[in-house]
Parts: structure tokens; C-alpha cells; sequence
């Protein structure tokens, strides 16, 4: 069986699907399609498999298509038996998917930030709109330190996953935003969490 997926290789919701792939062991099993993917002109090619044209999107062997990120890792969870990544117990795999919808939105606001800076005309710049999702990424970081620590702790989950491609994503991107400040002991489980060899593999080019 192999995973086609159209690659971007700054994408964090790319990046997990790989990181998953990495912790399950079946990175092999995974094909990277190349794309064109941009938030503005679309690539007509994925397009024609997910309308909204974004990455990650995936191609069963029969050319079903699967979209988004999280539904993709959860189908790379289901590859393989070994080390779930969604835990069976009904409140720990609740808790797991939660978790995974927190650093989702962190990324989401993130990427909204990265392209008022970068891709918006700069006669057209929104300061607050720029701001406000800024403050959506500092709620869900503090919301992270706060409540979320005993749930990022133990065998890898998507949940888990999902946060550290968020944090790899702000240093990758905003590298001068200081998101460690008053936030030391989730500053360390990343620095941890990051030594791990589907980290190392998946880092951002």
C-alpha cells in the first residue's frame, strides 16, 4: 500500500503527515507528489483532487482522494497496527483529537499572519488584522502551558504531534517571536520532543 501525497516542504500540516508516518514506521510507504500549492493561484492539479487545492492532500491506491491534515493522519494510523497514534480509550482519543484542533488553529492564525506580511500588497497591510491572529496563536500557546502539559507527556499521539510541527512552524517562520517566554515548561517538552528522529527527518526546508 502507498500514500500519495502532494508535498510542500515548508507545510507544517504537511509535516505531520510525515512526522506520522516517521513515529508508525512506514515513512516508505509514503510518496511525495510534487505541487505548486499557494493560497492564491491554485494549483489546478491538486485542485482536481481537493477543491480547495491545499496540501497535504492524499491518493489511496485507487485514486480516492483524502483531505485535510487530520484526516490523513489518521488514515496513516491506521497503516499500521504498531504504537497508535489515536488512542483506543474513548476519552484519551477525544483528549488526542483536541489537542491536534488546538495546534491546528495555533497554525491556521499563523499562516493568516504569514500571509498579511508576505503576500498581501503592502498598501493593503492590516496592522490589526495582522494582530488579532497573533493573539490567537498566544491564547492556544498559553492555553498549551496552562492545561494541555500532562497531555503532551508519554508515547506520541497525533495530538502531540500536531503541536510540535505548531511550534517547529513558529520558529521556522517567526524566529524573532520570543513564544518561550513565561512558557518554560512547554519550551522544554519541545526541545525534547524535537529530538525525535521523525522531528529530524521532517525539518522545514
Amino acid at each position: 500500500m502507498t500514500l500519495r501525497v502532494f508535498f510542500s516542504p515548508a507545510s507544517p500540516f504537511v509535516r505531520k503527515v510525515f512526522v506520522a508516518a516517521h513515529e508508525k514506521g512506514i515513512a516508505d510507504q509514503l510518496e511525495k507528489l510534487p505541487s505548486n500549492a499557494w493560497p492564491v493561484k491554485r494549483d489546478p492539479v491538486i485542485v482536481r483532487e481537493n477543491p480547495s487545492g491545499k496540501v497535504p492532500t492524499a491518493l489511496l491506491d485507487d485514486g480516492t482522494a483524502l483531505f485535510d491534515s487530520r484526516v490523513i493522519c489518521a488514515y496513516v494510523d491506521s497503516m499500521s497496527g504498531a504504537m497508535p497514534l489515536l488512542p483506543e480509550d474513548p476519552a484519551k482519543r477525544f483528549q488526542a483529537m483536541t489537542l491536534e484542533a488546538l495546534a491546528d488553529s495555533i497554525l491556521d492564525a499563523a499562516l493568516l499572519c504569514r500571509y498579511e506580511s508576505v503576500l498581501r500588497p503592502s498598501e493593503f497591510y492590516w496592522q490589526l488584522w495582522h494582530d488579532s491572529q497573533m493573539e490567537k496563536v498566544d491564547s492556544g500557546l498559553d492555553d498549551l502551558q496552562k492545561r494541555w502539559l500532562p497531555h503532551l507527556t508519554g508515547a506520541p499521539t497525533l495530538g502531540s504531534i500536531a503541536v510540535a510541527c505548531a511550534l517547529g512552524y513558529l520558529d521556522f517562520r517567526f524566529a524573532d517571536k520570543p513564544w518561550r517566554k513565561d512558557r518554560a515548561d512547554l519550551a522544554a517538552w519541545f526541545a525534547e520532543f524535537s529530538c525525535r528522529p521523525s522531528m529530524k527527518a521532517t525539518m522545514p526546508e
